[in-house]
């Protein structure tokens, strides 16, 4: 008797827990509720966490997340406006607002993402072809480029805008805020919000990359040119200081030899006046050994002369032998 009372009992309890869970469910704090019957929406969004209680067997649970979520778009190739191929990798944080028109509209979060995907891609993609590479490379317009001494020099006037960032109107922040902002308006009747949209990661093409390394290439041999001519203006004009230098050297040395020999000539000559001009004698013997040393000079051992009757070396050698047979016959016939 006990025994089916007890087994009654369970069987009742059993079928109140069932019956109050088809009833009842509960919404967590990261999620609101749309309830439908036959697939369409009845009444309003629960949106209070907590128990609440539902027709069973013809309502059903739509749970739409009310937190913030991510959005990874897919990377894709575009165009800029200077006509350089770029790969795009956007995200973004997005948000349900209005989850009965969500639900209506896109009715989960798989759909969601693919009409995220199409409009932020189409966008992306018109933002990009309206701006050039250093607008979207960038960070905003205000920021200074750093450029070292040597491209300050190169760029002094002389070599035009090497290794120079041109100026830039608006700067990746303002072309995000432009994705945003275009974006935010259409995604809005889906009852999305869109809170943010960054890029990642910007590539170069492959195929653009051998250009951008050709122009890389072209700017450095640009700038050691610049280095090569300066250094060889610099070796050529300290060649000719060396030149000039040198030149003055020899001439001031050339000077200062030539006026000590011009002394010490004029100083022999009057030691020499001094030592001949004491008698006839003297001076006729100097002015013999002078004009021997000029011949001896001028006239060499191959050489034929052909003397004068009055040259100065005839007479000095037909005196000689004029002095020489006097001499001789002194000797044969004395006085």
């Amino acid at each position: 008797m006990k025994r089916p009372l007890t087994l009654l009992i369970l069987l009742g309890f059993g079928a109140l827990i069932l019956v109050f869970k088809l009833c009842s469910y509960t919404i967590s704090p990261t999620e609101q509720v749309i309830l439908t019957q036959f697939g369409d929406p009845k009444g309003d969004p629960v949106i209070e966490p907590g128990l609440h209680f539902k027709t069973p067997f013809i309502t059903e649970i739509n749970r739409i997340p009310k937190n913030i979520l991510p959005w990874d778009g897919m990377r894709n190739e575009m165009p800029t406006k200077d006509k350089l191929y770029i790969s795009v990798d956007t995200f973004g944080r997005w948000k349900i607002t209005d989850p009965l028109e969500y639900f209506r509209r896109l009715r989960n979060e798989r759909s969601a993402i693919s009409r995220l995907e199409d409009i932020l891609g189409s966008e992306t993609r018109n933002a990009i072809a309206k701006h050039d590479l250093i607008e979207i490379v960038r960070t905003d317009k205000d920021r200074t480029p750093t450029i070292d001494e040597t491209m300050e020099e190169l760029t002094d006037g002389q070599s035009g805008n090497i290794g120079v960032l041109p100026k830039i109107r608006k700067g990746r922040s303002a072309i995000e805020s432009e994705i945003m902002k275009a974006a935010k308006a259409k995604l809005a009747p889906f009852g999305i919000q869109l809170l943010d949209v960054r890029f990642k990661r910007i590539n170069y093409n492959p195929t653009v990359v051998e250009k951008i390394y050709e122009r890389m290439i072209s700017e450095r041999q640009q700038i050691a040119s610049k280095f090569r001519s300066e250094g060889e203006g610099e070796a050529a004009r300290i060649l000719g200081d060396k030149e000039r230098d040198l030149n003055e050297i020899s001439s001031k040395a050339y000077k200062e030899v030539h006026t000590i020999k011009g002394r010490a000539d004029a100083k022999a000559s009057q030691i020499y006046a001094r030592a001949y001009g004491q008698n006839p004698k003297a001076a006729e013997l100097y002015e013999f050994i002078k004009t021997m040393e000029t011949y001896r000079e001028t006239v060499g051992k191959q050489s034929t002369l052909v003397l004068s009757t009055n040259s100065d070396l005839f007479r000095f050698l037909k005196s000689s032998d004029a002095e020489s047979a006097s001499s001789e016959r002194n000797k044969i016939f004395p006085e």
